[in-house]
């Protein structure tokens, strides 16, 4: 099992809406040329198992893994499908679990101390941060790393090519998630080149600021 950090070693973790699974190869080839090894695949829509299942046999390169997890039915149907991890927007104890018995690593959403001590309960030490911009971004991240020095962070939600420079240079940020480079738009209206020029874009940047 690969662990989250080795995840997550790009810095950037692209959180990808597919509404139809005959995107999902093209996309993760062209995040892959702009070079990220790796994509969320969100269960909001009902393409989502099959975008996971075509990307791992596909392009077995990409890291790919499930986002919007909040039911065991659907982490169990990710990881079926080929989901090599899994992401949540909330800390769900039932789910935490059911990652542990399907030997995947997770990362449950937090904004609070109580959801923290929950996932660190089952040593979760790396957490999704969301909606980011909307609970205080860096300033609340930084609050939070007080009492828990031993933690990290994936902050996701708001963030962009301009912002993200900020929480690049925090050491307390694992990676950051967003759709900046990858938005449903982009995918649907089949601008793959746009994908990986963004996808060029983010990689450089994350690359200037940690080396």
């Amino acid at each position: 099992m690969l662990s989250i950090e080795e995840i997550s070693a790009c810095g950037i973790i692209p959180v990808v809406v597919l509404n139809d699974a005959e995107d999902a190869v093209p996309t993760a080839r062209a995040l892959l040329a702009g070079g990220i090894d790796v994509m969320e695949i969100t269960f909001r829509t009902a393409a989502a198992q099959a975008s996971i299942a075509w990307v791992a046999a596909e392009v077995p390169e990409m890291k790919v893994g499930a986002g919007t997890v909040v039911t065991v039915e659907q982490a169990r149907d990710a990881v079926a499908a080929g989901a090599k991890f899994l992401v949540s927007p909330g800390s769900d104890l039932d789910i935490i679990r059911e990652a542990a018995a399907l030997d995947v690593p997770i990362v449950p959403g937090v904004l609070t101390p109580c959801e923290i001590m929950i996932g660190l309960k089952f040593g979760v030490k790396l957490f999704k941060f969301f909606p980011a911009e909307s609970y205080g971004g860096l300033k609340t991240i930084k609050a939070l790393c007080g009492p828990f020095p031993q933690i990290k962070f994936i902050p996701t939600g708001g963030i962009n090519q301009e912002n993200a420079v900020e929480y690049f240079k925090n050491p307390k940020i694992q990676a950051v998630g967003g759709s900046w480079m990858v938005s449903a738009k982009m995918i649907e209206a089949g601008e793959f080149d746009a994908i990986k020029e963004k996808s060029a874009a983010a990689t450089a940047l994350y690359k200037e600021i940690r080396g």
